[in-house]
Protein backbone atom coordinates (compact mmCIF):
# COMPACT_ATOMS: atom_id res chain seq x y z
CA UNK A 1 0.00 0.00 0.00
CA UNK A 2 1.55 3.23 -0.94
CA UNK A 3 1.58 5.88 1.64
CA UNK A 4 1.50 9.65 1.34
CA UNK A 5 3.48 12.21 3.48
CA UNK A 6 2.95 15.87 3.96
CA UNK A 7 5.44 18.46 2.90
CA UNK A 8 5.85 19.53 6.35
CA UNK A 9 6.91 15.90 8.02
CA UNK A 10 9.32 15.61 5.05
CA UNK A 11 10.86 18.77 5.99
CA UNK A 12 11.25 17.76 9.32
CA UNK A 13 12.65 14.15 8.33
CA UNK A 14 15.25 15.87 6.49
CA UNK A 15 16.00 18.35 9.37
CA UNK A 16 16.69 15.43 11.65
CA UNK A 17 18.28 13.08 9.37
CA UNK A 18 20.70 16.22 9.01
CA UNK A 19 21.39 16.22 12.98
CA UNK A 20 21.99 12.41 13.34
CA UNK A 21 24.52 12.52 10.18
CA UNK A 22 26.20 15.38 11.56
CA UNK A 23 25.60 17.94 9.10
CA UNK A 24 26.37 21.39 9.86
CA UNK A 25 23.27 24.04 9.88
CA UNK A 26 24.30 27.34 7.44
CA UNK A 27 26.48 30.17 9.86
CA UNK A 28 25.27 33.78 10.15
CA UNK A 29 27.52 36.49 8.10
CA UNK A 30 30.15 38.17 10.14
CA UNK A 31 28.96 42.04 11.35
CA UNK A 32 30.11 44.98 10.06
CA UNK A 33 32.24 46.54 11.77
CA UNK A 34 32.78 50.14 12.13
CA UNK A 35 36.40 52.66 13.48
CA UNK A 36 36.16 56.42 14.52
CA UNK A 37 39.25 57.98 15.13
CA UNK A 38 39.25 61.03 17.60
CA UNK A 39 42.30 63.41 19.32
CA UNK A 40 45.44 63.60 17.86
CA UNK A 41 46.26 67.42 17.87
CA UNK A 42 49.40 68.81 19.83
CA UNK A 43 52.40 71.09 19.26
CA UNK A 44 55.17 69.65 16.99
CA UNK A 45 58.82 68.68 19.24
CA UNK A 46 56.84 69.47 22.46
CA UNK A 47 55.41 66.03 23.57
CA UNK A 48 53.74 62.23 22.47
CA UNK A 49 50.27 62.90 20.79
CA UNK A 50 47.54 60.56 21.53
CA UNK A 51 45.62 59.30 18.81
CA UNK A 52 42.19 57.58 19.63
CA UNK A 53 40.32 55.10 17.60
CA UNK A 54 36.71 53.51 18.76
CA UNK A 55 36.00 50.60 17.69
CA UNK A 56 32.31 48.51 17.38
CA UNK A 57 34.11 45.16 19.41
CA UNK A 58 37.10 44.24 20.38
CA UNK A 59 40.32 43.97 18.33
CA UNK A 60 43.67 45.58 17.91
CA UNK A 61 44.28 48.66 15.46
CA UNK A 62 46.90 49.92 13.35
CA UNK A 63 47.78 53.41 12.67
CA UNK A 64 48.72 55.72 10.45
CA UNK A 65 50.16 59.06 9.47
CA UNK A 66 50.17 59.86 5.84
CA UNK A 67 49.50 56.63 4.72
CA UNK A 68 53.01 55.28 6.93
CA UNK A 69 52.59 53.05 9.68
CA UNK A 70 53.11 54.90 13.16
CA UNK A 71 56.40 53.18 15.03
CA UNK A 72 55.31 51.31 18.15
CA UNK A 73 51.31 51.51 16.98
CA UNK A 74 50.90 48.38 14.47
CA UNK A 75 48.61 46.40 16.63
CA UNK A 76 47.13 48.01 19.49
CA UNK A 77 44.82 45.88 21.00
CA UNK A 78 41.21 47.73 22.32
CA UNK A 79 39.79 48.03 25.84
CA UNK A 80 37.60 44.69 26.22
CA UNK A 81 34.74 46.54 27.19
CA UNK A 82 32.30 49.22 25.81
CA UNK A 83 33.66 51.44 24.11
CA UNK A 84 36.16 49.91 22.75
CA UNK A 85 39.11 52.37 22.96
CA UNK A 86 42.65 52.06 21.31
CA UNK A 87 45.17 54.80 21.69
CA UNK A 88 48.41 55.64 19.99
CA UNK A 89 51.09 57.80 21.35
CA UNK A 90 52.68 59.72 18.26
CA UNK A 91 55.52 61.70 18.00
CA UNK A 92 54.79 63.79 14.46
CA UNK A 93 57.73 64.17 11.87
CA UNK A 94 56.96 67.95 10.90
CA UNK A 95 53.95 70.11 11.78
CA UNK A 96 51.11 71.41 9.74
CA UNK A 97 47.92 68.97 8.07
CA UNK A 98 48.52 65.82 8.39
CA UNK A 99 46.18 62.87 7.55
CA UNK A 100 45.71 60.22 9.89
CA UNK A 101 44.00 56.53 9.18
CA UNK A 102 43.62 52.96 10.88
CA UNK A 103 42.73 49.57 10.34
CA UNK A 104 40.77 47.30 12.73
CA UNK A 105 40.81 43.45 13.35
CA UNK A 106 38.27 41.85 15.71
CA UNK A 107 39.36 39.90 18.07
CA UNK A 108 35.95 36.86 16.70
CA UNK A 109 36.93 37.18 12.86
CA UNK A 110 33.84 34.80 12.58
CA UNK A 111 31.47 37.08 14.02
CA UNK A 112 32.72 40.63 13.29
CA UNK A 113 34.22 42.06 10.37
CA UNK A 114 37.63 43.85 9.66
CA UNK A 115 37.35 47.71 9.19
CA UNK A 116 39.22 50.72 7.78
CA UNK A 117 38.03 54.60 9.58
CA UNK A 118 37.60 57.32 7.31
CA UNK A 119 40.59 59.92 6.42
CA UNK A 120 40.96 61.81 9.83
CA UNK A 121 42.91 65.21 9.02
CA UNK A 122 44.22 67.12 12.15
CA UNK A 123 46.46 69.94 12.22
CA UNK A 124 49.92 69.66 14.15
CA UNK A 125 50.83 72.76 15.71
CA UNK A 126 53.47 74.69 15.19
CA UNK A 127 55.37 77.04 17.65
CA UNK A 128 54.89 80.72 17.44
CA UNK A 129 58.77 81.92 17.65
CA UNK A 130 59.49 82.29 14.50
CA UNK A 131 64.03 81.38 14.58
CA UNK A 132 65.48 79.42 17.36
CA UNK A 133 67.36 81.88 19.36
CA UNK A 134 67.93 82.80 22.90
CA UNK A 135 65.83 85.45 22.64
CA UNK A 136 62.15 85.18 23.43
CA UNK A 137 60.01 87.55 21.64
CA UNK A 138 56.20 88.61 22.23
CA UNK A 139 54.76 90.77 19.88
CA UNK A 140 51.26 91.98 19.39
CA UNK A 141 49.47 95.39 17.02
CA UNK A 142 47.57 97.68 18.45
CA UNK A 143 45.78 100.89 17.04
CA UNK A 144 46.69 104.29 17.69
CA UNK A 145 45.09 106.81 19.36
CA UNK A 146 43.43 109.78 17.65
CA UNK A 147 41.08 108.40 14.64
CA UNK A 148 37.58 109.47 14.46
CA UNK A 149 34.86 109.24 12.01
CA UNK A 150 34.89 105.52 10.22
CA UNK A 151 38.64 105.23 11.34
CA UNK A 152 37.55 105.60 14.61
CA UNK A 153 38.16 102.39 17.06
CA UNK A 154 35.53 99.87 16.70
CA UNK A 155 34.60 99.64 20.24
CA UNK A 156 35.49 102.99 21.31
CA UNK A 157 39.05 102.02 22.65
CA UNK A 158 42.22 102.34 20.91
CA UNK A 159 44.56 100.38 23.11
CA UNK A 160 43.74 96.71 22.66
CA UNK A 161 45.52 93.96 20.32
CA UNK A 162 43.90 93.83 17.18
CA UNK A 163 45.08 91.89 13.67
CA UNK A 164 42.43 93.99 11.37
CA UNK A 165 43.59 97.77 10.52
CA UNK A 166 41.66 99.78 7.95
CA UNK A 167 43.53 102.29 5.53
CA UNK A 168 44.18 105.54 7.19
CA UNK A 169 44.99 104.07 10.54
CA UNK A 170 47.67 103.82 12.22
CA UNK A 171 49.25 100.40 13.60
CA UNK A 172 51.48 100.04 16.59
CA UNK A 173 53.72 96.95 17.23
CA UNK A 174 54.27 96.63 20.55
CA UNK A 175 56.90 93.42 21.88
CA UNK A 176 58.82 92.63 24.77
CA UNK A 177 61.52 90.22 24.85
CA UNK A 178 63.79 88.20 27.65
CA UNK A 179 67.39 86.87 26.89
CA UNK A 180 67.91 83.38 28.13
CA UNK A 181 71.71 84.23 27.69
CA UNK A 182 71.25 86.49 30.39
CA UNK A 183 69.49 84.22 32.66
CA UNK A 184 66.11 85.66 31.11
CA UNK A 185 66.66 89.29 31.44
CA UNK A 186 63.99 91.76 30.04
CA UNK A 187 65.47 93.18 26.91
CA UNK A 188 65.73 97.04 27.41
CA UNK A 189 67.79 99.77 26.37
CA UNK A 190 70.78 99.10 28.58
CA UNK A 191 71.20 95.48 26.90
CA UNK A 192 69.76 95.98 23.35
CA UNK A 193 72.19 96.90 20.23
CA UNK A 194 69.44 97.00 17.86
CA UNK A 195 65.36 96.56 17.28
CA UNK A 196 63.59 97.01 14.99
CA UNK A 197 60.56 95.62 12.45
CA UNK A 198 60.67 95.08 8.89
CA UNK A 199 57.52 95.22 6.70
CA UNK A 200 57.30 93.87 3.08
CA UNK A 201 56.96 96.92 0.67
CA UNK A 202 58.14 99.29 2.95
CA UNK A 203 61.80 100.19 2.14
CA UNK A 204 63.20 100.97 5.19
CA UNK A 205 63.11 98.92 8.32
CA UNK A 206 60.58 100.46 11.37
CA UNK A 207 63.04 101.76 14.25
CA UNK A 208 61.76 100.35 17.76
CA UNK A 209 62.30 102.58 21.06
CA UNK A 210 61.83 100.94 24.37
CA UNK A 211 60.40 103.05 27.26
CA UNK A 212 57.48 103.87 30.14
CA UNK A 213 54.10 103.21 28.56
CA UNK A 214 51.40 103.96 31.34
CA UNK A 215 53.60 102.32 33.89
CA UNK A 216 54.74 99.35 31.74
CA UNK A 217 57.39 99.33 29.92
CA UNK A 218 58.07 97.33 26.18
CA UNK A 219 59.33 98.23 22.81
CA UNK A 220 57.28 100.12 20.25
CA UNK A 221 57.10 100.35 16.71
CA UNK A 222 55.07 102.55 14.58
CA UNK A 223 53.56 101.56 11.10
CA UNK A 224 51.31 104.93 9.37
CA UNK A 225 48.70 103.28 6.80
CA UNK A 226 46.87 105.53 4.15
CA UNK A 227 47.52 106.99 0.41
CA UNK A 228 50.83 107.09 -1.17
CA UNK A 229 53.55 107.17 -0.02
CA UNK A 230 52.30 105.95 3.30
CA UNK A 231 51.62 102.08 3.83
CA UNK A 232 48.28 101.25 1.78
CA UNK A 233 49.04 97.54 0.55
CA UNK A 234 45.85 95.63 1.31
CA UNK A 235 45.34 92.18 2.87
CA UNK A 236 48.17 90.29 5.27
CA UNK A 237 50.70 92.82 6.42
CA UNK A 238 54.08 90.58 6.07
CA UNK A 239 56.77 91.48 8.93
CA UNK A 240 59.30 90.19 10.81
CA UNK A 241 61.03 91.44 14.59
CA UNK A 242 64.46 91.85 14.89
CA UNK A 243 66.37 92.10 18.35
CA UNK A 244 69.63 92.15 18.62
CA UNK A 245 71.39 91.95 22.17
CA UNK A 246 74.64 94.01 22.94
CA UNK A 247 78.03 91.68 23.61
CA UNK A 248 78.51 91.71 27.39
CA UNK A 249 81.66 90.84 29.61
CA UNK A 250 80.19 89.68 32.14
CA UNK A 251 76.24 88.23 32.72
CA UNK A 252 73.94 86.44 35.93
CA UNK A 253 74.70 82.80 36.39
CA UNK A 254 72.08 80.79 38.78
CA UNK A 255 74.28 79.56 41.55
CA UNK A 256 73.61 78.48 44.95
CA UNK A 257 74.52 79.04 48.52
CA UNK A 258 73.88 77.46 52.28
CA UNK A 259 72.07 79.68 54.46
CA UNK A 260 70.95 78.99 57.86
CA UNK A 261 67.54 77.63 58.50
CA UNK A 262 64.92 80.27 59.95
CA UNK A 263 61.30 79.11 60.90
CA UNK A 264 59.20 81.77 62.41
CA UNK A 265 61.96 84.40 62.63
CA UNK A 266 63.68 81.83 64.44
CA UNK A 267 67.07 79.61 63.99
CA UNK A 268 66.21 75.92 63.57
CA UNK A 269 68.97 74.40 65.93
CA UNK A 270 69.50 70.43 66.15
CA UNK A 271 71.96 68.66 68.75
CA UNK A 272 73.24 72.32 69.79
CA UNK A 273 73.76 73.70 65.70
CA UNK A 274 72.19 75.24 63.47
CA UNK A 275 70.50 73.71 60.74
CA UNK A 276 71.45 75.00 56.90
CA UNK A 277 69.87 74.81 53.78
CA UNK A 278 70.74 75.19 50.13
CA UNK A 279 69.49 78.52 48.33
CA UNK A 280 69.81 79.24 44.91
CA UNK A 281 70.83 82.69 43.36
CA UNK A 282 72.01 84.69 40.45
CA UNK A 283 75.56 85.92 40.63
CA UNK A 284 77.54 88.16 38.15
CA UNK A 285 80.59 86.78 36.57
CA UNK A 286 82.66 87.59 34.03
CA UNK A 287 83.21 86.30 30.74
CA UNK A 288 85.76 85.89 28.70
CA UNK A 289 85.98 86.30 25.71
CA UNK A 290 83.03 88.65 25.63
CA UNK A 291 80.41 86.76 24.85
CA UNK A 292 78.25 88.08 21.40
CA UNK A 293 75.22 89.63 21.49
CA UNK A 294 72.60 86.60 20.20
CA UNK A 295 70.15 87.86 17.16
CA UNK A 296 66.59 87.31 17.71
CA UNK A 297 63.69 87.26 15.49
CA UNK A 298 60.15 86.65 15.42
CA UNK A 299 57.15 86.33 12.15
CA UNK A 300 53.83 85.51 13.01
CA UNK A 301 53.08 81.86 12.24
CA UNK A 302 49.07 82.43 12.58
CA UNK A 303 46.73 80.93 10.26
CA UNK A 304 45.79 83.58 7.64
CA UNK A 305 42.87 84.67 9.32
CA UNK A 306 44.56 85.52 12.45
CA UNK A 307 47.55 87.35 10.73
CA UNK A 308 47.75 91.32 10.43
CA UNK A 309 45.52 92.74 7.76
CA UNK A 310 44.80 95.91 6.15
CA UNK A 311 41.04 96.35 4.73
CA UNK A 312 39.75 99.59 2.79
CA UNK A 313 37.60 101.92 3.89
CA UNK A 314 34.03 100.72 4.48
CA UNK A 315 31.57 102.36 2.01
CA UNK A 316 28.60 103.74 3.54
Amino acid sequence: MKRKYSTATISALALLAGIFMGVTPAQAAPLASTLVLSGGNGVFGLAPITINATASSAGSVKFYARGVGIVGCESVPTTTTTPFVAKCSWLPATSGPITLGATFTPADPAAFEPAEAPAFNVKVGVPVQGVISPIHIYVDTILATGSTGVLAPRFGVGCTIASEFIVGQTIVFRIYANNADQGGAVMDSSNTAKAFVEVAGVKDPLPMTYGNHSGVAFWTAVLKTGAAPLYNTLGIISYKVTMVAKDTDSMKVLSSKLVTLVVDGKRVMENGKAVFERVSYYRTVKVSPVLKGATGTWSSNFTDTSKLTLYAVPKV
